[in-house]
């Protein structure tokens, strides 16, 4: 152990591995800076109803097709049953007014359809 630590230092490979470990602090430093301002600045598109109206839609559809994609592959209606309660739920937020009740609702329809995904998954394989 003494005589690679000796090895390593006489080679110059510790301070190698010490300016490389710089370099990434300094990495880590100004990636975070410059993440913690862009989101600060995004907040407000984030927060806004339409963003998460859309994301919930292209969900709905992604989801939709490829649970109807595995039923159609594989056979198994179950997981396209348990996805499709899901999508319902998320649709069902839609019509809801921003907030913590169509959040709930949101989350509630992503998990349902995440089961269902899931057992899509398992039912191709």
């Amino acid at each position: 152990m003494k005589l690679m630590l000796r090895h390593a230092l006489m080679t110059g490979r510790v301070d190698r591995i010490a300016i490389a470990l710089s370099g990434l602090c300094v990495a880590h430093c100004f990636a975070t800076a410059v993440i913690l301002g862009l989101l600060a600045s995004a907040g407000g598109i984030f927060e806004s109803p339409i963003f998460h109206e859309a994301g919930l839609v292209v969900a709905i559809i992604l989801g939709a097709a490829a649970l109807g994609h595995g039923a159609l592959a594989h056979g198994y209606m179950m997981p396209a049953a348990i996805g499709s309660l899901g999508l319902g739920v998320m649709a069902g937020a839609l019509t809801m007014d921003h907030g913590l009740q169509e959040s709930v609702y949101t989350l509630l329809g992503v998990g349902i359809l995440s089961l269902g995904h899931d057992l899509n998954h398992r039912a191709g394989h």
